[in-house]
């Protein structure tokens, strides 16, 4: 769970979500969870040069689309959010786990 504060506070993260998102041509129910999983996790991703924001919100917008049967590739969501694909691959399952999901075994 996320305070309001939260999403205050991470504005431009989230209008960045929004923006990968459009490129993407996400549903809104896939951007919608991203933005969830973002804010559920960012207070866990406090960095300075908020390089881990970036990550986070990249692999929240990946593990999103997923959830949301809305998927679409780690390579491609890496390349809207300017991250690679090795950043969501390694962080898109802790942040399911973390939301109480199970991640798929595959």
């Amino acid at each position: 769970m996320y305070r309001a504060r939260d999403h205050v506070e991470n504005e431009a993260w989230l209008a960045e979500i929004q923006q990968a998102a459009d490129r993407l041509e996400l549903e809104t129910a896939a951007r919608s969870r991203a933005a969830d999983l973002f804010l559920s996790t960012v207070s866990d991703a406090d960095d300075p040069e908020d390089r881990s924001k970036r990550a986070v919100a990249a692999a929240s917008l990946y593990a999103g689309s997923l959830i949301e049967g809305d998927q679409r590739s780690q390579q491609v969501v890496a390349d809207a959010m300017d991250v690679s694909r090795l950043t969501i691959q390694q962080r898109w399952k802790s942040i399911l786990k973390e939301a109480g999901l199970q991640p798929p075994s595959w």
